[in-house]
């Protein structure tokens, strides 16, 4: 039975220790040219913390997405999109939110506030900075989190998770998510 639980412990470590090497080494790239800048799940995070009083993450997924996937703590749900009843080649079609830099300003003030948007893998975010940029923040207070929440899909054919959002991103780094719905930061 000793051998067994040894086994066990020492096959987990190396699974642990070969799965955080991976992650490790991920290499984030942008995904689309835009406004402001780019920046990793975990600079953001760090920049969250240094100033927590003007410094926000603003989630741009739509409303069921920042439900059921999940969201960084702390995230404002303002989507760039919502789905719509129309249906095409991949399901739901969206639609763009023509109010996305009008809901920004609502709740942030361009002046003092520094926004760092993120949405599923890094794409979207892209055209919602430039939105943020539109309504008025400034480029240097404005900036795109490279990999989003899920990360980008796995392209290795041999991976088990091959074709799966496996690649870098806000959750896969471990950094702070939730389930839990708060009605301050939902969308209205």
């Amino acid at each position: 039975m000793k051998k067994i639980k040894r086994t066990l412990f020492i096959s987990l470590a190396l699974i642990f220790l070969s799965s955080s090497f991976a992650f490790a080494g991920y290499s984030y790239t942008v995904k689309k040219d835009h406004l402001g800048g780019d920046i990793t799940p975990t600079e953001a995070f760090e920049m969250v913390k240094k100033n927590s009083q003007n410094t926000f993450l603003i989630d741009c997924r739509t409303m069921p997405e920042y439900q059921f996937i999940g969201h960084a703590k702390g995230a404002y749900n303002i989507p760039l999109q919502f789905f719509s009843t129309k249906t095409g080649k991949k399901g739901y079609v969206n639609v763009n939110n023509p109010n996305f830099g009008k809901d920004l300003l609502a709740r942030f003030n361009p002046k003092t506030d520094t926004l760092i948007i993120f949405c599923r893998s890094g794409s979207r975010s892209c055209g919602a900075c430039n939105e943020a940029v539109k309504a008025g923040f400034s480029e240097e207070k404005v900036f795109n989190i490279m990999g989003g929440f899920e990360g980008g899909k796995n392209k290795n054919k041999e991976s088990a998770f091959y074709g799966q959002r496996w690649a870098g991103g806000w959750r896969l780094e471990g950094l702070p998510w939730t389930y839990k719905m708060n009605k301050k930061l939902m969308y209205k």
